[in-house]
């Protein structure tokens, strides 16, 4: 069996991950519950639960409502079904303003949850608090780029290294990260070249989402890959199925054996 279909045998660490880097590309996918958690396990290296959930379950517009309550809840039913990936919590806007408030919600989070990490978004100017995660034996995953928790404040999505001045400033971004001491970085929504940039400048790994190749890993919500968010398609969603597509079809033969007292014949009832 090939290195790139492979399972993961065993449960995947800090280290594991960071002994990926330039060898092995990583792969991680979002889950926000057991169920789904249950079948990505084993089959990729880390689970994301992340604040999408927001706007893939909950049907809101961005994810700044998302709260460290809801976090916990799903990360403890990612918990339950995974139990190889290394399972990171997303940490929602507003929980991580000043160092002190940061230890808190994310000692709360490794205290009820299993998550082997958590999350947060912003380069040099955060570094400081990823220090302080750091230093209290938190592990951190870093996330610069495009930032889904500053659509507000940036004034919408945009896609970032257009430019040498903004890849050198992500550069610094993904070096001041390091330097807190996360032990990756998510590199979001960026030119390629500025994600080859960031990638060979840091001795930790990168993993993208809409920044091609160049990074040493790649993430998806998995949602989004398998077609069952359709209120908009980003242009870096490749999807693998049509699971909306799917549901329908299944659920019009559901409803229409039901009107036709087809379903349940004698196979299905007691």
């Amino acid at each position: 069996m090939s290195i790139h279909t492979k399972k993961v045998a065993k449960k995947v660490t800090l280290t594991t991950i960071s002994k990926m880097k330039g060898v092995e590309p990583i792969t991680m996918i979002t889950a926000y519950d057991a169920l789904f958690a249950k079948l990505f396990d084993g089959n990729v290296d880390m689970i994301l639960v992340g604040d999408s959930l927001n706007m893939s379950f909950l049907g809101k517009d961005d994810t700044l409502s998302a709260t460290m309550d809801q976090m916990i809840y799903h990360t403890q039913a990612v918990c339950n079904g995974a139990s190889l990936p290394l399972i990171v919590l997303d940490m929602p806007f507003g929980s991580y303003t000043t160092p002190q408030k940061a230890v808190e919600n994310a000692t709360r989070a490794y205290q009820e949850t299993n998550a082997q990490a958590v999350k947060i978004e912003g380069g040099k100017e955060r570094a400081h608090i990823v220090k302080a995660l750091s230093e209290n034996s938190i592990a951190v995953l870093g996330h610069i780029g495009l930032m889904p928790q500053f659509v507000r404040a940036d004034g919408g999505y945009r896609v970032r290294g257009k430019d040498k001045t903004d890849i050198a400033s992500l550069v610094e971004d993904a070096k001041a990260l390091e330097a807190a001491g996360a032990f990756a970085i998510v590199v979001e929504g960026v030119k390629s070249e500025a994600a080859e940039a960031i990638t060979s400048a840091i001795n930790i790994p990168t993993i993208g989402i809409g920044a091609g190749l160049e990074c040493d890993g790649q993430v998806l919500v998995w949602s989004d890959m398998f077609g069952f968010f359709e209120a908009f398609k980003p242009k870096f969603v490749k999807e693998y199925c049509s699971g909306a597509k799917l549901i329908r079809e299944n659920l019009e033969k559901y409803t229409s054996e039901v009107k036709s007292r087809e379903f349940p014949s004698k196979e299905y009832t007691y």
